[in-house]
């Protein structure tokens, strides 16, 4: 995993949300916390996506479409789907690695 790729910066959790969200097309705001709440079952306050989005753009990783009203969507970048893809494998390893452990434990 390259460095880029490991920062997705102070907060990875909302932003690791927000990539897995966009993996399946783009998305505007409203939409992208709407996601988030079903699939990560907490929301996501639009101050904290929007800091995300902001900080995701700066890092090449999403990038804005142009809309034909005030919602602007955003869709992942190359660079954004290697990086959604290399945490999404490091975090497999993490599970497998923690199960492996807890069936230590209870064994």
């Amino acid at each position: 995993m390259s460095e880029r790729d490991a920062d997705l910066g102070r907060f990875a959790e909302p932003a690791l949300l927000v990539l897995v969200s966009l993996t399946d097309g783009p998305k505007h705001g409203y939409a992208i916390m709407a996601d988030v709440e079903t699939f990560g079952r907490e929301p996501l306050g639009p101050g904290t996506l929007y800091a995300v989005l902001a900080r995701l753009e700066r890092a090449g990783l999403i990038q804005p479409l142009e809309s034909d009203d005030r919602r602007r969507p955003y869709r992942l970048t190359d660079d954004g789907t290697r990086a959604v893809a290399s945490r999404l494998d490091g975090l497999d390893r993490f599970v497998a690695l923690g199960r492996r452990r807890l069936g230590d434990v209870e064994g």
